[in-house]
Order: C-alpha cells, then sequence, then structure tokens
C-alpha cells in the first residue's frame, strides 16, 4: 500500500505541475496566476476537494494534457458552497477539448443538481483545433448547461485571459462577467482577421478589453484593477445572492445608512434642470451605505446594483439626473431590464428611484429601435413577483412612469417625495402645447410661458392628484424614506403571486 500511496502522490504532483516550471514562469510573468493559484485565491484553506483529477490521463506516466487544460471542484467562499471551473493556460494554452469540456460540464450539472452558485476562471486560447469537431461539440454541450442552469443557480464567468471565438458565448449566458484589467480579452475575431477583411488596424485593448466590454458594449458587468481585487469583489458579490432559485439571500446584521439623514431634504434641487447623483441617495438609504452597482460604466443614466435593508439584500434600480437628465435610452434599458429579471430569477426585492423625464428622443434611439428595447422595461417589472417597492424622487413624465415601476406594472408600494412631478409630460412641454395661441399671441411670451408653466406644475406636476386617484400610496418626508422602504419590504417578505400557466414569455429581445 505505501508504494501505491508513494506512485499517487507522484501521479498527482505531475497533475498539479500543469505544463510545468517553463510555462508557469511564462504565466506570471504576463501577470496571471494559475488556475490552481487562483482557485486557492478564491476558496477558504482546505476547502477545494477537485474532482476529474486524471480526466483524460490513461497513461499517468506519460502526461501530454495535464488535467486536460482545466481544473475543476467545489469548496467554500465564506461557508456558501461553490462548484468552480479554472482553465489552465500552462496546459496547450487552455484549449478545449472533448475531455475539457466534459469536465466543466460536469461541475455545471453537479452545481444545478445540488443548487449552488458556480463561478468560471476562463483563461484559453479556444477550441483544440487538433480535435476538430469533437471540440466544437464541447462548447455546444457548455452553452447548453449554461442555458438550462439560468435562473436556478447564480453563474459568474471571470476573464483572466483570452476568451475567443465560441468561448465568449459561455460566459455571456452567465449572470455576471467579471474583467480583469489588462490581462482579460474577450473577443469574436483577432485584430489580424479584422485587418484582413476590413483593412481597419485594431489593438486588442479596443477590440475586446475590460474597459471596451465594461463602458461600450455592456458585455461585462464589473472590471477590476488585479486577480486579487476580484476575489474580493467576487466574495462581496456572492454576499448578497441566494445559492439558487429556491432560497432567500443571506440575512445579515441590521447597519445604520452613512451621512445625516437631513440631507435628504435638499438633495432634490427645487429647479427641475439641475441635476444631483442620485448615488447620494442611495448612500443615504440603504445599510451602512453601501450599493455593489453592477455596469457601472455602462449606461450611467441608469445605476443597478445591490444593497442591503435591516440586513436583507434588494436590487437597486435608479435614474441618474447627471446623464442624459436620468432619461431611458436603449442601452439602459436593457441594463435595467435584465437586472431586474436578475433579481425576480433569485427572490431579490426591487426598490426603485425613480427621477425620468422620459425615453430619450432622436433619430439615433428611434433607429436603433428605442421601442423594441424600451420595452423590456415594461415587460421585466411586469414579469416580476418579487416584492417592488418604488419611491418617486422628482419627475416621473409619460411612458417612462409607467415602465421604472409604476402601479401599473404591479408595483406593491410606491411613495413619493414632494418634489415628485406625476404627468403625461413636463410642465415646459405640456404649456407649450396647451396654451400654444396663448402664449404666441402675448406681448411677453417668455413671461406668459413661465407663468403657465408654475401654474401647471402647481395644479397637476404635483404627487398629490396621483395619491388621491390610488396610483401613489403616500407623499412622504424623504427623511422616512429608509424606514417606509424597510416596512414595505417586511410587509411583502411572504408575496406570492399567481401568473397565468405557460412554457414562458416572449420578451422583445
Amino acid at each position: 500500500m505505501q508504494k501505491k500511496l508513494e506512485q499517487l502522490k507522484s501521479y498527482r504532483e505531475k497533475i498539479e505541475a500543469g505544463g510545468g516550471k517553463t510555462r508557469i514562469d511564462k504565466q506570471h510573468e504576463a501577470g496571471k496566476k494559475t488556475a490552481r493559484e487562483r482557485i486557492d485565491l478564491l476558496l477558504e484553506p482546505g476547502s477545494f476537494v477537485e474532482i476529474n483529477t486524471f480526466a483524460g490521463n490513461e497513461d499517468i506516466s506519460n502526461l501530454e494534457h495535464p488535467g486536460e487544460g482545466v481544473v475543476t471542484g467545489y469548496g467554500t467562499v465564506n461557508g456558501q458552497k461553490i462548484f468552480v471551473f479554472a482553465q489552465d493556460f500552462t496546459v496547450t494554452g487552455g484549449s478545449l477539448g472533448k475531455i475539457h469540456a466534459a469536465k466543466i460540464s460536469k461541475v455545471l450539472d453537479l452545481a444545478t443538481k445540488t443548487g449552488a452558485p458556480v463561478i468560471g476562471f476562463n483563461d484559453s486560447g479556444g477550441a483544440r483545433i487538433q480535435e476538430g469537431i469533437d471540440a466544437l461539440d464541447g462548447y455546444g454541450q457548455i452553452l447548453y448547461r449554461n442555458t438550462i442552469a439560468s435562473g436556478v443557480i447564480p453563474q459568474i464567468s471571470v476573464i483572466m485571459g483570452p476568451c475567443a471565438g465560441g468561448a465568449v458565448y459561455s460566459p455571456a449566458l452567465t449572470d455576471f462577467i467579471i474583467m480583469v484589467k489588462d490581462i482579460g480579452r474577450m473577443f469574436i475575431t483577432g485584430p489580424q482577421v479584422i485587418k484582413a477583411v476590413t483593412g481597419a488596424e485594431v489593438s486588442m485593448e479596443d477590440l475586446g478589453g475590460a474597459l471596451t466590454h465594461n463602458q461600450i458594449s455592456g458585455v461585462a458587468h464589473f472590471i477590476v484593477e488585479s486577480e486579487e481585487a476580484c476575489v474580493i469583489l467576487l466574495s462581496k458579490l456572492l454576499s448578497y445572492l441566494p445559492s439558487n432559485n429556491l432560497e432567500e439571500p443571506p440575512q445579515y446584521d441590521s447597519r445604520e445608512p452613512v451621512g445625516n439623514q437631513e440631507e435628504l431634504l435638499n438633495i432634490v434641487p427645487e429647479e427641475p434642470h439641475l441635476s444631483y447623483d442620485v448615488r447620494r441617495v442611495i448612500e443615504l438609504i440603504v445599510d451602512a451605505g453601501e450599493l455593489l452597482e453592477v455596469q457601472a460604466l455602462y449606461a450611467p443614466n441608469a445605476v443597478v446594483g445591490f444593497a442591503r435593508f435591516d440586513g436583507r439584500t434588494a436590487g437597486i434600480v435608479a435614474n441618474q439626473p447627471t446623464y442624459l437628465a436620468g432619461c431611458l435610452d436603449i442601452n439602459a434599458s436593457s441594463k435595467i431590464a435584465r437586472f431586474v429579471r436578475f433579481c425576480d430569477c433569485f427572490n431579490i426585492p426591487v426598490v426603485t428611484l425613480m427621477d425620468v423625464p422620459g425615453y430619450l428622443p432622436g433619430f439615433a434611439q428611434e433607429y436603433g429601435g428605442i421601442i423594441r428595447h424600451g420595452a423590456k422595461i415594461l415587460y421585466a417589472y411586469s414579469e416580476a413577483t418579487v416584492p417592488k417597492i418604488t419611491v418617486i424622487l422628482r419627475k416621473a413624465y409619460g411612458g417612462a412612469y409607467i415602465a421604472m415601476g409604476s402601479s401599473s406594472l404591479r408595483a406593491d408600494a410606491i411613495f413619493a417625495w414632494p418634489t415628485a412631478e406625476v404627468a403625461v409630460m413636463g410642465p415646459e412641454g405640456a404649456v407649450n402645447i396647451i396654451y400654444y395661441n396663448e402664449i404666441s399671441k402675448s406681448e411677453n411670451p417668455q413671461e406668459t410661458r413661465e407663468k403657465l408653466e408654475a401654474e401647471y406644475r402647481a395644479k397637476f406636476a404635483n404627487p398629490y392628484i396621483s395619491c388621491a386617484k390610488g396610483y401613489v400610496d403616500d407623499v412622504i418626508d424623504p427623511r422616512q424614506t429608509r424606514y417606509k422602504i424597510i416596512a414595505s419590504l417586511k410587509a411583502f417578505s411572504n408575496k406570492r403571486e399567481t401568473r397565468p400557466q405557460k412554457k414562458h414569455g416572449n420578451i422583445t429581445l
């Protein structure tokens, strides 16, 4: 037995050595950790259990592809069970072959069966060309499982190296993509192909770098400076999420918000054309002022992310007046809709802070399909059966008012600050239409317009009419916002809603 144990130890050491010292050194020189180092960094010490360790290696004494270029298994993060796979770039560039794909597929199957989140560290040169269609089928097997697991368990992809061609679609099917700055790359075709086809010169960073996908394409959800920072972010993100769709998010001790609640009284300017940072409102009402913002660099006219109220996770959706006046455009619509749907999948209540002047007008938006994309928000809020709490901070105009968690879309509680303006359109536009003749014939059109705008705002664009008609539950002192939200979330925590039986709806993708 002792001899066999020594042999086992020798075999395991060969597997754990990956592509060998030279390739590991090269990986480190590129500013990247190895697959096993990444797993060790993420999971609690001693918790990792590797699976399929010797897969694909029939002749263990003559290893050609140790571990088949991917390390798979499970362990714990903050006591929570997590399944994980990490592509090993030191072994054939982390290329995906049949056995490599089978190992990842098994992790996804086990995670789905046991109801545990799965995290994938992507660092691969792509399909193993010499395996031909077997490699392509391997991708297909993974993509199918990503889809089946969607809405059942949280799936998080981390891009810590190249992720090219068909490989990009597995992360795209997961819930969140984290990219490490300078080393993470995602692209369908490389710069050489683009140059050959179009003649255009493009850098790898501009094509598929972390900033590109976090700010321009919207493919990624988070950008981090280092692999260490990535692990910290992963731990924080997981702390907000349940392990699966049948569980509730974890609960923590309540923590008081930061700052003085009196600040809420003056945070919204009296002049409707002036902006303010809605993130400050969020800081003043959530536990410890902490917001884990999702897609912070993309569509900045909308702010979405996770926070806690009285220790309980909530999804925050807010219009951001500092960018495009908080209007809903194509990108913001997709950003909000996807986030609301994620929250609904995993029993996370949605708290909406509304200050929206409308859908963004213009040829670019119309030609780009703002009607189609804008409908996604309507669909997402209508479809969601989790508790939905809405607070109208200022503007609530037209179709955008309906979209942002209105009573029409079955919000469970709607509160309005005294500064709220709920109307078909803003006073400026309404007055120009309703009183066009009166203004044009006036001796002083500007003075007449301002007078009529003030009258319209006082008579129509206020929260009390909506409250009287039952569309708003209460007009509240801004300093009561946190406590109203907490009370509502507690009241609706066991909410149940039955919908017509159907296979699934047909969202306007």
